[in-house]
């Protein structure tokens, strides 16, 4: 694909705002340096091998790689980049930020008491004033071991509730209250205590019931394992999920859902850990997903798109009447980036001048749009997202569909020029995560070329299928 017309400029370069791929992927600058990367890097690098490029530079929702081929890029860091890369002004913050302090332990600076100014400014005005900021380790699943921590050392108790699909991140205790079994080989949960429900994945409904007959039994299970004394399962110290499932396939949790869930908790006097990691900072169309339930939660987990840039940070915000820690019960040398501060608060300002939030409301139902077309077709077993978060579930093989086919469709959206992830059980969810001020323009570019590149790929399997059957009836 050539639509290499050149608008944006930075310095003194033109930038393409349209992708251009020339040739087979990866070319032989980019080739050459995987070789390198593969000879030395760990073998659990993951990127790499399902995007054969190798990175030259990048600009808002673009990348280039070494070989000259431009890409959109609907990862955008795994959702760190808010405002896309290299934003011009939290570039500067950053470099400003950087000639005076760049790390600090947990004292106190400008940049800091911006920053956590910025993060309670963006609550809802009922829990501000009842909020304290932990600043934790550099990345969500530290967050997700400091909340849990916190919530154990409040209560005194020390078993966790998790939800099955659920992903809060890869350490030791990230994985146990992760429900991918896969991300827990060879050891195991790891931690005791942890209890996994149902979840509110109507298209994989874990009670094998139909939305229109269902009255959220899922959380009447848990409603009921919590309140009956023979259950086998002790209070809880904490409750912990995630609003949208995002390595969990984009999954929307049902509102009335939620609702009971925050109702279930508050009365028992359980402690509710919302995982905004990968949904927070606007990425859902409100700052918080939280906030599209009506519900006000006691620990909210917030990291990747927290400084815009991709400059890592983490932090728990939690009520106050939690804060029970000793000095020094938690700490992390890497919690003072004074870059992410100064990049994180200027983050807020631009979103807030831009109407940021109102764009990403606008781009969301521009690809819902572009991506209802999709349903019903063949191999296509579900559309949804909010904001700029979206899936296309793809059918796999142990619901009848061929092996490898949103892997296919990631391949031909990237030789295209399009850079999407996968996720969802069996890896079966094409994922979009874009930058929160992409560009109409940019969004259409994008969706078209990903249902053209799903419809090519279920096409070429529905005649594979086809041809299968018709082999076996003459057999």
């Amino acid at each position: 694909m050539d639509r290499s017309r050149t608008t944006a400029t930075r310095g003194h370069h033109d930038l393409p705002v349209h992708p251009h791929v020339t040739g087979p992927l990866p070319g032989p600058r980019s080739a050459e340096l995987l070789a390198r990367q593969s000879r030395r890097e760990s073998n659990a690098r993951v990127y790499p091998r399902h995007f054969p490029i190798a990175i030259d530079e990048a600009w808002g929702s673009f990348v280039r790689d070494l070989d000259g081929n431009v890409f959109i890029d609907f990862l955008s860091g795994a959702g760190v980049l808010s405002l896309g890369h290299g934003h011009p002004e939290l570039v500067r913050a950053v470099t400003e930020q950087l000639g005076r302090i760049a790390h600090g332990l947990d004292l106190p600076t400008r940049a800091k008491d911006a920053f956590t100014d910025a993060q309670l400014s963006m609550l809802p005005p009922t829990m501000r004033n009842r909020t304290r900021v932990h600043f934790c380790g550099p990345t969500g699943v530290n967050a997700v071991d400091a909340a849990i921590k916190l919530c154990k050392t409040a209560t005194g108790r020390s078993d966790v509730v998790s939800f099955q699909g659920g992903f809060h991140g890869t350490s030791h205790l990230g994985m146990a209250v992760t429900g991918v079994v896969a991300n827990k080989r060879p050891i195991g949960n790891g931690v005791p205590g942890v209890h996994f429900f149902p979840y509110s994945d109507c298209t994989h409904c874990p009670m094998g019931l139909s939305r229109s007959t269902c009255a959220t039994n899922c959380i009447g299970f848990l409603e009921q394992s919590l309140d009956n004394p023979n259950s086998g399962m002790p209070l809880p110290a904490a409750v912990i999920v995630e609003l949208v499932q995002g390595e969990g396939g984009v999954v929307p949790a049902d509102h009335d859902f939620i609702r009971r869930l925050r109702q279930l908790t508050r009365r028992l006097d359980i402690p509710l850990v919302v995982d905004e990691v990968q949904t927070g900072c606007g990425r859902t169309g409100t700052w918080f997903a939280f906030e599209q339930y009506g519900i006000e939660p006691d620990v909210i987990v917030a990291s990747k798109a927290l400084s815009g840039i991709g400059q890592p940070v983490a932090i728990i915000m939690y009520d106050d009447r939690l804060d029970t820690w000793a000095p020094g019960a938690h700490t992390g040398t890497f919690r003072g980036n004074q870059l992410a501060f100064a990049a994180g608060a200027e983050a807020v300002r631009i979103i807030r001048r831009d109407d940021v939030l109102a764009n990403v409301r606008r781009r969301g139902a521009q690809i819902r749009a572009h991506l209802d077309v999709l349903r019903g077709r063949p191999w296509v077993r579900d559309v949804r997202g909010v904001g700029l978060m979206w899936g296309v579930e793809l059918a796999a093989p142990p619901t009848g569909g061929p092996p490898g086919l949103a892997a296919r469709v990631q391949a031909e959206a990237l030789a295209e020029g399009l850079i999407v992830e996968l996720g969802g059980r069996d890896d079966c969810v094409v994922r979009m995560l874009p930058p929160l001020n992409v560009t109409a323009e940019t969004v259409d570019i994008a969706c078209s070329i990903l249902v053209a590149a799903i419809e090519r790929c279920c096409a070429e399997e529905r005649i594979w299928s086809l041809e299968q059957s018709t082999a076996a009836v003459g057999d």
